[in-house]
């Protein structure tokens, strides 16, 4: 058994579960009036987001360069396409949550809650189910492509 293979597969599927609980605390707590706790929360969820999400990019890389099936297998595989794809439109959506989220920090540290527009909390919102929808489709393709020979 390979165990450096293993260990970096098992960051792989953690960095996704990691992100869709994050995008879910996220979701779950983004409001118009939302409360200084439930804005730290969001904002922190976001934090632990990008990371399992450059977890999830760095071990992939890994494990299509050095473990798996061999880069051969998944760059002549369409559903591996697909995967990438929709792994680059969730991480464009969620840009602009994590750039709003950013701007929170110097109120967050003044221990205010954020000022929100209506727009803006519904714009924000549909990008994270967006991402959310997005994530639940890649293990999706993933199994599929496991299954091609």
């Amino acid at each position: 058994m390979n165990w450096t293979s293993a260990i970096v597969a098992y960051f792989h599927y953690l960095g996704l579960m990691l992100s869709f609980g994050a995008l879910g605390i996220e979701l779950f707590n983004f409001k118009k009036d939302m409360s200084l706790t439930e804005a730290k929360r969001v904002a922190f969820a976001d934090v632990v987001y990008g990371i399992s999400a450059t977890t999830i990019l760095v071990t992939g890389i890994l494990r299509v360069m050095y473990f798996g099936k061999g880069s051969e297998y998944y760059l002549h595989n369409p559903f591996f396409w697909t995967k990438m794809g929709i792994f680059i439109v969730v991480s464009i959506l969620s840009l602009y949550p994590t750039i709003t989220f950013i701007f929170w920090f110097k109120t967050l540290a003044e221990e205010k809650p954020p000022s929100l527009e209506l727009p803006q909390v519904h714009r924000i919102s549909w990008m994270i189910k967006g991402e959310l929808l997005g994530f639940s489709l890649i293990p999706l393709f993933a199994a599929i492509m496991a299954r091609m020979t």
